[in-house]
């Protein structure tokens, strides 16, 4: 492994904070500026988070998700309730063990998950437009590192 050393750590860590804070930057700018344009009811980040874990991992628990996502069981299982009512998510108990209770995403769900992807694709799209061709394409090259890192960071890879 290369040594390195405490000026390169240092440099380090203020790209990599640079970096986690124009990622969020970016986040909370697509989400506000796409869901505008979409029609689709805003939902909370809490929600969202949720819902995208539930999308990603059909018949995932309560229990799970809130592991997942590092959250108090009843926070979560609040939420679950609120997305249950607004028809994005069903609860299906199992059949042999009625205590376990497996989440899907409804129909709604993954419609709203496509209009909102599309709508974030869209939004990046016009920002990035006016962007060099070089960025761009450095973006574009990234996008494999990023989506890896992504897996990291939510356990799964």
């Amino acid at each position: 492994m290369e040594n390195v050393g405490p000026g390169d750590r240092q440099a380090q860590a203020v790209d990599l904070r640079a970096l986690a804070v124009a990622i969020l930057d970016i986040s909370a700018d697509v989400k506000r500026k796409s869901h505008q344009a979409t029609g689709v009811r805003p939902l909370p980040n809490g929600q969202l988070e949720i819902l995208r874990v539930i999308e990603d991992h059909p018949g995932i628990t309560v229990a799970e998700v809130a592991g997942r996502l590092g959250r108090q069981f009843s926070n979560v299982s609040v939420q679950v309730r609120e997305l249950v009512t607004g028809n994005l998510v069903t609860r299906t108990r199992d059949a042999a063990d009625k205590r376990y209770v497996a989440l899907h995403p409804t129909a709604e769900s993954q419609r709203i998950k496509t209009v909102l992807e599309a709508a974030w694709a869209e939004s990046l799209d016009a920002a990035s437009s006016r962007l060099l061709p070089a960025e761009r394409a450095h973006i574009a090259a990234s996008l494999p590192a990023l989506q890896r890192l992504a897996s990291i960071l939510d356990g799964s890879a």
